[in-house]
């Protein structure tokens, strides 16, 4: 069995440590995520199906240096995976983009480009912890 080299690891944070059983990984052309300690649930997105990288940091996740780099993909099992509460989250979403883009010149994708949807759906943090800010994972600063 061939053993994987990752370019990138962490875990979900719970005020900005690595407290919870959700791991994410990155690869030389796919992304990974495990989910859980006694069920395991491991999803991946290869890395040229990505098709936009969005950051969110709350205030409360600005405050303990972490945030969610939302991945939209065209793969039809996970259009949609968050990297909720990584460490250094603009580095992150910098690491997956040039990688991405190393993936699809390998495999020559730029003209599918042209084909992806426009507006595509919005960062998914209903279930994430938000550091007791409001219900909205918004900061209601007067």
């Amino acid at each position: 069995m061939e053993s994987i080299e990752y370019l990138w690891k962490d875990r979900k944070r719970v005020l900005g440590m690595p407290l919870s059983f959700t791991r994410y990984s990155l690869s030389e052309d796919r992304l990974f995520c495990e989910k859980g300690l006694f069920n395991l649930k491991a999803d991946e997105v290869l890395l040229y199906r990505v098709q936009d990288l969005v950051l969110t940091m709350t205030l409360g996740q600005r405050i303990f240096g972490v945030g969610t780099v939302c991945v939209h993909s065209s793969d039809k099992s996970i259009p949609h995976l968050d990297l909720k509460n990584v460490k250094r989250p603009r580095q992150v979403k910098e690491l997956i983009h040039q990688n991405v883009e190393r993936a699809k010149d390998r495999r020559r994708m730029r003209a599918t480009e042209l084909l992806g949807k426009e507006g595509g759906p919005a960062c998914h943090d209903s279930d994430d912890l938000d550091f007791g800010l409001d219900e909205d994972g918004g900061d209601d600063i007067v």
